[in-house]
């Protein structure tokens, strides 16, 4: 593991973008799973900044969304919905080169994945009950591939897409499983502010378990952590 502690929140952000350039710029078809939320929303505008700078041809990245949430009613679940709005049209980034998971499609993801390549990398945030992707302490299991989790009212999960969305949760979320994540090539795990600080902690330096799923990650040899001085805090 690859451990990164920056100054500061902007420079976290301008060496994440750095990595995913340096990915895209391997003049070969690149696979990238990249996460949505408020940790790379700075690297995103970085990136989109650089390639307009910069050429990149851009038929050569593939994106493949780590997670869906289903929403009542919606084309799109939750993660994309994010990603079309903090990546893709940014980005630029055309539909044929978006392979989008979904409820209907998840059971054959792996296999589709495998088929085109593999993924190069994958950059993942962590929750404050140190989940990444969807694997939530209360379901995951370090067996998994891609898998389904049921969505029902009243449950945590439930509650806690209704409180983050304005659609209505529908009745499943898919998401990669630890064997998926620890398949790829290359991880980047972000954090950034002192609210992360504990559970960073929990994952780098505590047991690795299930009821941390993020700890797992340590296990894969090519792994870059990048923190603030924040969310770094509280590690020995």
């Amino acid at each position: 593991m690859k451990l990164l502690v920056t100054e500061n929140y902007e420079t976290l952000s301008q060496i994440t973008a750095d990595i995913v350039l340096m990915r895209w710029a391997e003049n070969r078809r690149v696979n990238l799973a990249l996460t949505a939320g408020s940790s790379p929303k700075r690297a995103y505008e970085i990136l989109a900044e650089r390639l307009n700078q910069v050429f990149f041809d851009q038929s050569l990245a593939h994106f493949y969304n780590f997670d869906e949430i289903t929403l009542k009613d919606q084309e799109y679940g939750l993660t994309m919905q994010a990603l079309t709005e903090e990546l893709f049209n940014p980005l630029g980034i055309v539909e044929e080169n978006i392979e989008v998971l979904d409820a209907g499609n998840y059971q054959d993801y792996d296999r589709q994945i495998a088929e085109d390549g593999g993924l190069d990398l994958v950059l993942m945030g962590i929750g404050g009950d140190g989940h990444f992707c969807g694997n939530m302490p209360e379901f995951t299991s370090f067996d998994y591939g891609v898998y389904r989790v049921p969505i029902k009212p009243g449950d945590e999960l439930y509650k806690l897409i209704d409180e983050s969305s304005p659609h209505t949760p529908g009745e499943e979320m898919v998401t990669f499983g630890a064997q998926t994540v620890l398949a790829a090539k290359k991880l980047v795990l972000i954090a950034n502010g002192e609210k992360k600080a504990e559970i960073i902690k929990q994952a780098l330096e505590g047991p690795i378990t299930e009821d941390v799923p993020a700890s797992i990650l340590r296990l894969h040899p090519n792994l870059t952590v990048i923190l603030d001085q924040e969310a770094a805090s509280k590690l020995k």
